[in-house]
């Protein structure tokens, strides 16, 4: 009897634990922190959630951190006991560092990166100087003022870190957005303000002022259960913007109309749930315009709203708004979240119909 030829030994699979952080808008951190927790269970341990970021040990595949709807941007890190940023060039912090970069790049498609750019204190020395020569000798691309391939080097709790971010562009650059204006909603805050709703699982929601389509689409990214899920506004641009921006989106069974979000065509009590960027009064509209707009919107969400209905707005006229629910009764402020937007400190209401029904 032949001897039978040994089985050959099963290779052990090496999973690395990688130190990460996303960027997360102010007053959306824990949002983030929840959605990290969610997706990833077991696979990750969170280590600081600060006001702006979140930091965790991630075991898995880092391509994920790109699929983050409520990350700004995702990086991974490496934290080095330095007393200042020349040590980096030593032989062992720079393999480190080098392995780092070559990580990213080998993440996505060749060719997927085709510049790159350093974020750091005092970037015209000549250490930074240096550094950005030997990142360009080892990356293979040239250094541009917005490159791709974004690397921070920063002061840390106990030396110095590096961060290099997962993917060209950051995660709140939603792929959808082919068209743009420039009071377009953040991606992010609009996914943070739809899964808010998403909590009553309505069967219906009106988008008023709909504007370029962000809460629709981010909606329409958790959940596929509603049966109408509608945006209206006034202007025929927006809509077409919308429209482009759903159609890359893939998204299905968004219905676009044009209308006055004052005077809507929906019957009395017949929505379950709302949301709404609010004009700001900063790069659409004027206060005076808000001072008019405001009390007739929020009569008219009213209106249309179901007993217990919720709406979920976003805005910067926090005097205005606060001054006209304190006068009203046919909302209750359930919760109210500062954020911060491109310097701007505007909040989100997330409001609850009264049962009694104006007539």
């Amino acid at each position: 009897m032949k001897n039978k030829r040994p089985e050959p030994k099963r290779q052990e699979t090496i999973v690395l634990t990688t130190a990460c952080e996303i960027e997360v808008i102010e007053g959306l951190a824990s949002f983030a922190a929840d959605e990290i927790r969610t997706r990833f269970g077991k696979n990750v341990q969170i280590t600081v959630d600060s006001e702006t970021a979140v930091a965790f040990q991630y075991v898995g595949d880092l391509r994920t951190l790109n699929k983050l709807r409520l990350a700004q941007a995702a990086y991974t890190v490496e934290r080095y006991a330095i007393p200042r940023p020349k040590a980096l060039l030593g032989d062992a912090h720079w393999r480190r560092f080098t392995a780092q970069l070559r990580r990213i790049l080998d993440l996505l498609a060749p060719n997927t990166f085709q510049s790159f750019s350093l974020s750091a204190a005092g970037t015209e020395s000549s250490v930074m100087q240096r550094i950005r020569q030997e990142i360009g000798m080892i990356t293979g691309l040239p250094e541009a003022e917005k490159g791709d391939l974004w690397i921070r080097i920063r002061p840390g709790a106990d030396g110095w870190e590096t961060l290099v971010r997962t993917q060209p562009r950051p995660n709140a650059t939603r792929a959808w957005r082919v068209c743009n204006y420039e009071a377009s909603l953040n991606a992010t805050v609009a996914h943070a303000m739809a899964l808010l709703i998403a909590a009553d699982a309505p069967q219906s929601i009106v988008n008023l002022g709909c504007g370029s389509g962000a809460l629709l689409i981010e909606y329409r990214a958790i959940t596929t259960d509603t049966t109408r899920l509608i945006g209206i506004d006034h202007d025929p641009s927006l809509l077409k913007c919308a429209r482009q921006n759903i159609d890359a989106s893939g998204a299905n069974g968004i219905e676009l109309m044009q209308g006055d979000m004052k005077r809507t065509p929906f019957a009395n009590a017949s929505i379950d749930a709302m949301l709404a960027d609010l004009p700001f009064g900063q790069n659409v509209g004027s206060h005076e315009d808000n001072v008019r707009l405001y009390p007739s919107l929020l009569n008219e969400a009213a209106r249309i709203a179901r007993p217990d209905a919720s709406f979920v707005c976003i805005t910067h006229e926090i005097n205005l708004i606060e001054s006209l629910l304190a006068a009203q009764g046919e909302w209750k402020t359930e919760n109210m979240i500062p954020v911060t937007l491109r310097g701007l400190h505007p909040r989100i209401y997330v409001l609850r119909r009264t049962t009694s029904q104006s007539t």
